[in-house]
């Protein structure tokens, strides 16, 4: 709406391809009013991926529900849920256990899930982040450590070839310097090897 004048509904005859900025600003455009549809209440963390809220009493567990269910009546002309990504993470230890609903059937329950590349464990030990972590960074590490051992390489041959043609220079240079050795003829001229530089 822009000063009182609205378009209409259109059929949408195409989709975006995944992973363009489109997507994302259509996502954000299409979820921009979700905080106005669910009680802040419970939920302080909602994005588009998770949801989540304090919940120890049973008139919680109500309003996460009445929630769930404003979402269902939200969604239901614009998006289809799929339920089999839907997972309920309870955690604590004064957590009620609720089980919540979306639509008709039970959401799974989860102990672990990961959100923004952290994992959170309804016991909620650091162990297991951590091993995820360590094995991430000894990837990363391991793909350096190949790339720069093939460029040492690499390096290695340039620099060998070079020296060579380093050494042909000086003997074309320094007239009655030819007898002398390589590293005697760059001592005289002033020069290092390419190695030392």
């Amino acid at each position: 709406m822009i000063s009182g004048i609205g378009s209409s509904w259109r059929p949408v005859t195409s989709d975006v391809p995944q992973g363009s900025i489109l997507g994302k600003v259509l996502s954000n455009s299409f979820l921009n009013d979700l905080d106005e549809v669910v009680d802040t209440s419970s939920a302080s963390s909602l994005t588009t991926r998770s949801w989540g809220g304090v919940v120890n009493n049973p008139e919680g567990c109500a309003a996460l529900q009445r929630d769930l269910n404003r979402l269902e009546r939200w969604a239901e002309n614009c998006l289809k849920f799929n339920k089999g990504q839907c997972r309920v993470l309870l955690l604590g230890k004064n957590n009620p256990r609720h089980q919540y609903r979306l639509e008709a059937d039970l959401l799974e329950s989860s102990s672990a899930e990961e959100d923004l590349g952290i994992l959170v464990d309804n016991k909620l030990p650091m162990s297991q982040q951590c091993v995820l972590v360590a094995k991430k960074a000894s990837g990363v590490l391991r793909c350096i450590r190949k790339s720069t051992a093939s460029r040492l390489r690499k390096y290695k041959r340039d620099v060998e070839l070079l020296e060579q043609v380093h050494q042909q220079v000086t003997k074309l240079v320094t007239n009655g310097m030819e007898h002398l050795s390589y590293k005697e003829r760059l001592r005289e001229l002033g020069l290092f090897s390419l190695k030392k530089k």
